[in-house]
């Protein structure tokens, strides 16, 4: 039996009842006053039948009805021992129940979870209407930033503190935005954002609220640790091969001594020895005044030089320090005649940084090479480039590479490569890295 059937008994009931009263009317007609009374008779108690019928439906109908309106989903209809119809109704009703109670458990437990997230994390979160001040939901972080006990209206802030109240409530911020609130006579810095909503004709209010002052006092007692990390870091790299190459000269003039006659001291060799380690010396006090600061490196000292005496300067520097790691280093110059404008001491720095990692790079190759050359490119852009024969760089991390701080090294500190490309910056150029196709990386400094 279905709801189609019950309806196709009812439609039978009606038909038998129009043609009991045309019956009736036409025997009233014709005269025949008996027929046509009994006629009459049935078709009044089929009328009443039929309205109990109908009538007992409907009750059943209105009382689902109104079960639905007070959102009572939880009444049980007794099915058994009802007629057909009667009982399709109920297992229909009964239907409809248990999938609603079902929805509205699955939507409680989703109310719950998301609540019990939004207790969990540090960020303050309040929505409340805005035409009353009543509030909707709010969590333990907000209460605790502002130091306030849990209340049911935003009025309870107005009367504790009416300047917090005023910049977090009456104060629009469709960004985040950095402001200072006095809590309990101290200051703190916190993040705000505000958005505006509607649900049918209310308006509400989402406030979020972040203390960043633990966060800040956190990030700067790490941006000086990684600070000093970075100058000793850079600063090594600078004395290494100044110790190398004053090692290589002293050892020169002690063998001397012992045997002047047979270990002459080659002067020309000494002198060109001790300029390196004079000018090096001087870009390394200068670098250590300007690396304070980065965002102070703003200003060059310029000067026309000859790539050649850099690269000169610079294989005095490096050749010391890489003769026990038997890396060969090669410098190429097409042209010895080739100017270029730099700031001498803060360019060297970033080559030396260059070779360095070219050198760590290579370490496990069979022969290691690394060549530092200059070009002059047909567009008149001049091209210094170090290239390596090493494993090359991993594309997950090409991205990456000039992220300050970043690193991939034990004991790098991943600030290299990013104040290269802000001195390549500050000269105009660019620092560009490419994995060569046969083998290793070639970083260039485009000019």
């Amino acid at each position: 039996m279905t709801f189609k059937s019950c309806h196709t008994g009812i439609f039978l009931r009606i038909l038998i009842l129009v043609g009991l009263l045309s019956t009736g009317l036409f025997c009233f007609f014709k005269l025949w006053y008996i027929a046509g009374i009994f006629s009459l008779l049935l078709t009044i108690i089929s009328v009443y039948e039929l309205f109990r019928f109908l009538s007992k439906r409907f009750e059943v109908i209105d009382d689902f009805f109104e079960s639905v309106k007070y959102r009572d989903f939880s009444r049980q209809y007794l099915a058994e021992n009802k007629t057909k119809d009667i009982r399709l109704f109920y297992e229909g009703f009964n239907t409809v129940n248990e999938v609603v109670r079902k929805i509205n458990s699955e939507k409680e437990t989703q109310y719950l979870y998301l609540q019990k997230i939004l207790e969990l994390v540090d960020i303050g979160i309040m929505a409340y209407e805005t035409e009353s001040g009543k509030v909707l939901w709010s969590n333990g972080s907000f209460q605790n930033t502002l130091e306030f006990p849990s209340f049911k209206n935003i009025s309870f802030v107005s009367s504790r503190n009416p300047e917090v109240y005023q910049l977090i409530f009456d104060k629009f911020y469709p960004k985040p935005t950095a402001i200072e609130i006095s809590v309990q006579k101290e200051t703190i810095k916190v993040l705000l954002s505000n958005s505006i909503f509607q649900i049918g004709d209310k308006c509400f209010k989402l406030v979020v609220l972040h203390n960043i002052e633990d966060t800040l006092n956190k990030t700067e007692s790490e941006a000086w640790k990684k600070l000093l990390s970075v100058m000793t870091h850079e600063i090594m790299n600078s004395i290494a091969p100044i110790s190398s190459l004053a090692n290589t000269l002293k050892f020169q003039v002690q063998i001397h001594q012992e045997n002047p006659k047979t270990n002459k001291l080659d002067i020309e060799d000494l002198d060109a020895g001790l300029s390196s380690i004079e000018k090096r010396s001087e870009g390394l006090l200068k670098f250590a005044k300007t690396y304070r600061s980065l965002n102070k490196v703003t200003s060059l000292n310029l000067e026309k030089v000859l790539i050649k005496d850099v690269f000169d300067d610079l294989e005095h520097l490096m050749r010391a320090q890489l003769k026990n790691k038997h890396v060969a280093l090669e410098f190429r110059l097409a042209d010895e005649a080739l100017e270029i404008e730099i700031d001498t001491y803060l360019m060297e720095q970033v080559i030396i940084n260059l070779i360095l990692n070219a050198v760590e790079a290579c370490e496990r190759t069979e022969k290691p090479e690394v060549i530092v050359m200059a070009v002059k490119k047909p567009n008149g852009k001049i091209l210094i480039a170090v290239i390596d024969n090493g494993s090359g760089i991993p594309l997950e991390i090409q991205d990456q590479m000039f992220v300050p701080f970043f690193t991939t090294k034990e004991k790098g500190s991943g600030i290299g490569l990013s104040l290269s490309r802000q001195i390549m910056t500050l000269h105009g150029g660019k620092i560009q890295i490419d994995n060569l196709h046969e083998k290793g990386a070639k970083v260039s400094l485009v000019f």
